[in-house]
């Protein structure tokens, strides 16, 4: 379903005022768009997605299968393990996803990845210590819907200066979610 509604969430250093999040939201206006900021506890973190998307479906009178979710490194995790636990969506963003932490590759985190079945947007720097392109392109395989790469060239975690880049992207990638 074409996204009518997306949720936005930070990394776990960041708030709801991080440039790119902002830089997304100008970029797919006049999608609404909900901007919030998370609790550093996953469970935490996804009863905040789960409340913050059911107020922004409710206030713009959207479908539930229309909401897009997603964001920056820990938030677009947290929105995805949302989703693989029953959260209606269209689409998911993920913004430098934390693939595993630096420098410890055999701690992945994708186990929920096979009970994503929506389409999803990786947008990541070919630098980063996260998780690098091979990483992400292999274990991003078992998600059941249709997968997305963008790359950022030379692009670390947080890609600074490619927000308008970044955000440009997500719009066009939305505009073709059906």
């Amino acid at each position: 379903m074409k996204p009518g509604a997306l949720v936005l969430a930070p990394g776990a250093s960041a708030d709801r005022n991080h440039p790119t999040l902002l830089a997304i939201e100008a970029a797919v206006a006049p999608l609404p768009v909900a901007r919030l900021d998370l609790p550093t506890r996953p469970p935490a973190a996804i009863q905040r997605i789960r409340d913050e998307a059911e107020a922004l479906l409710v206030a713009n009178r959207k479908n539930p299968k229309s909401l897009a979710l997603g964001g920056r490194s820990f938030g677009g995790r947290m929105c995805s393990m949302a989703v693989a636990e029953g959260l209606p969506a269209s689409a998911l963003v993920l913004i430098s996803y934390p693939l595993h932490p630096p420098g410890k590759p055999e701690s992945l985190r994708v186990d929920h990845f096979p009970d994503l079945e929506v389409p999803c947007l990786f947008v990541s720097g070919t630098k980063d210590p996260f998780g690098s392109p091979d990483e992400l392109e292999q274990h991003t395989r078992t998600i059941v819907g249709p997968v997305t790469h963008l790359w950022i060239e030379g692009g670390g975690h947080a890609f600074k200066q490619h927000d308008v880049q970044v955000a440009d992207a997500v719009a066009a990638w939305l505009k073709k979610v059906r």
